[in-house]
């Protein structure tokens, strides 16, 4: 015999496999009516059962808790049936499951090897702009040559020269002003000061 599972009649139906908890608990209801018709039959012996204590009837009180036995039993053999008559079908969802979870398994593998990919393209792109970006300069000194450089490196000395010129003259301002503070008296700072004389 193969080990291959047997054909469902629920082969074709997505829906089966594929099922939110309600859907399952509808569906097993459907299947397996006799079950929650038991349960039923049994809570309502006992409902009864407690009456006739009540009551003081023990007659009924025995009567009682039989037919709670015999809702029991009856519960068990529709379990234990439907369990039978289902296991086929039962056996194709455990399958089904793996299968689902296996596909799962491999579209976020190839997700993540995608995705692995992308970032060694946009890596590859930054070091070729780079590698472009350092070329470009490797050209733009090697198009300037011992010219170019002279003139790059007088236009630096120029401004180099300008900028302690400015500097220079900041300070000779300020020595001026420190001179001239010194000649007069504190009195004399402070009128001026006070009464904005120069």
């Amino acid at each position: 015999m193969s080990g291959t599972p047997l054909p469902s009649s629920f082969d074709g139906n997505a829906d089966f496999y594929e099922e939110n908890r309600w859907q399952k608990f509808s569906r097993r209801l459907k299947e397996e009516p006799l079950i929650p018709l038991g349960c039923a039959l049994t809570c309502w012996a006992l409902y009864n059962a407690s009456r006739s204590i009540r009551a003081g009837d023990s007659n009924r009180t025995n009567r009682m808790f039989r037919a709670r036995i015999y809702a029991q039993g009856f519960t068990l053999l529709a379990m234990i049936g439907g369990s039978m008559y289902w296991q086929t079908d039962r056996q194709k969802r455990k399958e089904y499951d793996v299968v689902i979870a296996e596909k799962k398994a491999k579209e976020k593998n190839e997700a993540w090897i995608k995705e692995l990919e992308a970032r060694d393209e946009e890596e590859k792109e930054l070091k070729a702009e780079r590698q472009r970006r350092r070329e470009r300069m490797e050209k733009r000194q090697a198009g300037l040559g011992a010219d170019g450089k002279e003139k790059v490196a007088a236009d630096a000395g120029e401004k180099q020269g300008i900028f302690e010129k400015v500097v220079e003259e900041g300070k000779g301002a300020g020595s001026v002003v420190g001179e001239e503070e010194k000649r007069k008296g504190v009195l004399e700072s402070v009128s001026s000061l006070v009464w904005g004389k120069k």
